[in-house]
């Protein structure tokens, strides 16, 4: 098994970025067949989906080569796949922080997938308010000749973080990364509002799960 960095040192085995491409889309479909497995054994067993939707995409070569100029490195192929590591990203909204958790834990314990590392977000926020849960893992492609590891950045988020990381998003793009003060300290009091109301709709969901406990038992 090779991982997607060693396929350069490997002649003839990649001739062009849409390879690379494939590679990655490859990766994509890989998890997203096991969070799909996962969330339907949740269901079978809790009686209850933790996932709300996913989001996937591929990360356009436009914006990895600004990412690589940004950070010094020359554009090359070998540079955009061992320093960019969202080339491929799954975004997963779930309805409370519990979910987020929950399904993190039930990624690392899949044999095939290698956790890279964690970026815990909601317990460390970013200092604009930015809170989600980041890892990055990879995932073997089986190919008819051979197996690559490849990196998948994977972002598990609440429907209502997700909502203010959109918002922020356009921010930043619109002001370029320096937005006006009075706009930067709204956006943060929006986060906290964002994790109040995460905090409270995860506690109504634990009453009403006690609840239906309780007259389950009756």
């Amino acid at each position: 098994m090779i991982n997607v960095e060693q396929i350069y040192t490997a002649e003839s085995q990649v001739d062009s970025w849409e390879t690379i491409q494939f590679l990655y889309r490859s990766a994509i479909k890989e998890v997203g067949t096991k969070l799909d497995i996962l969330n339907d054994e949740f269901q079978h067993i809790h009686k209850y989906n933790p996932i709300e939707h996913i989001k996937s995409r591929l990360k356009t070569p436009e914006s990895i080569v600004k990412k690589l100029k940004k950070q010094d490195y020359d554009v090359t192929i070998e540079n955009m796949v061992r320093y960019v590591h969202d080339i491929a990203g799954i975004r997963i909204i779930c309805s409370f922080t519990s979910d987020i958790y929950n399904l993190a834990e039930m990624l690392g314990k899949q044999n095939d997938l290698k956790v890279i590392w964690i970026k815990d977000y909601i317990k460390n926020p970013k200092e604009s308010g930015y809170k989600s849960y980041h890892m990055l893992i990879t995932v073997p492609v089986f190919l008819s000749d051979r197996v690559v590891e490849t990196k998948v950045e994977i972002q598990i988020r609440t429907i209502a973080m997700d909502f203010w990381a959109s918002l922020e998003h356009k921010i930043y793009y619109k002001f370029e990364g320096k937005a006006p003060e009075n706009i930067s300290k709204d956006l943060r009091a929006c986060a906290a509002m964002v994790a109040e109301l995460d905090d409270r709709m995860l506690q109504l969901n634990e009453q009403i799960k006690a609840l239906t406990t309780e007259a389950d038992g009756d």
